[in-house]
């Protein structure tokens, strides 16, 4: 059967929270949240309400928990203690009310995986139900690619995009069930300034036109740093939150590393030295889901 067939709209649960959420309301909230690979913390205690419309940046040296977290809110990872609620609810999987963009990972070639293909799967990937109309189908696709300017290669194999066109078409993907909340995981990673700013263009655009909470997941602040509200800084088990300039100081990131670390402003961008851990780069290596995407 044509999987264009098998789409159903949102389950009655995903509806009334829809309908039932207060719209000043917390759409996520963590209470006294822990996460551990056995005897390793990546983090604990953690106290977080993100609220509609909030622009929340997540950072930390890599094997911090900055993915595990998309995981736990995605409903794919369990907390060690403390508790979590998304739209007063507990998380769990395919919730069409959380979008997901994930790292850029480029497909092969080959493959026959169109644009238009992908972004369908955010519809009817993980649903079960009463179908709806192909047409109706085609439809929502050819707006959610119209809307991320990608209808000029909407049926080219995704291997074949370059990687800011694959990044246009995820967040399409994402956007498909109108989310509530977007997670992003390091979505700009290995994109030029000009697909960067494309990208984060498009999250804002999100954020401002429909209220959706981002979580944006990133290890460099600064394409960011005009959008974000507030910064989650996770190390060594530990974290901070507050807004940018709270939080990404000399004193607040020494104190949370236990070590020297110096945060130094030139013509706007935030500059940190001295941060004890691995390179920038982040390729999943929380713990034991590496390797493994959200």
């Amino acid at each position: 059967m044509d999987r264009t067939e098998s789409v159903s709209p949102l389950s009655p649960t995903e509806q009334d929270a829809r309908r039932s959420t207060d719209p000043g309301a917390p759409v996520i909230s963590l209470r006294d949240a822990a996460l551990a690979y056995g005897d390793r913390v990546l983090w604990r205690d953690l106290r977080l309400e993100v609220r509609p419309g909030e622009f929340l940046a997540v950072l930390g040296p890599n094997g911090s928990g900055k993915t595990s977290l998309l995981r736990v809110l995605l409903g794919r990872q369990q907390l060690t203690g403390g508790s979590l609620t998304v739209l007063g609810r507990p998380p769990h999987r395919g919730s069409g009310y959380l979008g997901y963009v994930p790292q850029q990972t480029f497909q092969p070639a080959h493959t026959l995986l169109r644009a238009r293909d992908l972004v369908r799967l955010g519809l009817d990937g993980h649903r079960l139900g009463p179908p709806l109309a192909r047409r109706a189908v085609r439809r929502r696709v050819d707006d959610l690619l119209e809307a991320v300017g990608a209808t000029p290669y909407a049926d080219v194999p995704v291997g074949r995009l370059s990687g800011g066109e694959q990044q246009r078409v995820r967040v399409a993907q994402a956007l498909a069930t109108d989310p509530r909340i977007l997670l992003c995981d390091e979505p700009l990673l290995s994109l030029d300034l000009h697909h960067q700013r494309t990208i984060t263009g498009l999250v804002e655009e999100r954020r401002r036109s429909s209220g959706t909470a981002v979580v944006f997941v990133t290890h460099e602040i600064n394409p960011v740093l005009g959008l974000v509200d507030r910064v989650l800084y996770l190390a060594r088990g530990g974290y901070r939150i507050g807004p940018p300039d709270e939080v990404l100081t000399s004193a607040t990131l020494t104190e949370l590393y236990g070590t020297q670390v110096d945060v130094v402003r030139v013509r706007g961008r935030i500059v940190v030295v001295g941060e004890p851990g691995p390179g920038p780069g982040h390729t999943h290596d929380d713990g034991a889901e590496s390797g493994e995407s959200p």
